[in-house]
């Protein structure tokens, strides 16, 4: 059985995270893409920690424009991926709820 862990380059790691940041582009879909898994290019992205808020909404200069602006787009992606996954999950629940009578 071979190894499960893939090595890959410096390079390969920025140019993924690169594209996961091009507009039109987000991390699943450049992992996607790139053929590798979501969460390994999530980790890349955000390297402290995966589940954290993202460098560029810990920085400590809250009245920076840029800063505040790239807050909001991270807030609305993670707000309509909640919303997504919410409806999903009522779907799922009506159907099997559904099913079991």
């Amino acid at each position: 059985m071979s190894d499960p862990r893939r090595g890959y380059t410096a390079e390969f790691k920025r140019e993924a995270v690169a594209l996961s940041k091009q507009p039109g582009y987000g991390v699943a879909k450049a992992a996607h893409e790139l053929g590798i898994p979501f969460q390994t290019l999530r980790n890349w992205r955000y390297p402290s920690n995966s589940l954290a808020v993202p460098a560029a909404m810990s920085s400590t200069d809250s009245e920076n424009p840029a800063v505040l602006k790239a807050q909001i787009r991270e807030l609305q992606r993670q707000l309509a991926k909640s919303e997504l996954e919410k409806d999903i999950l009522k779907k799922a629940t009506a159907y099997f709820a559904k099913e079991s009578l």
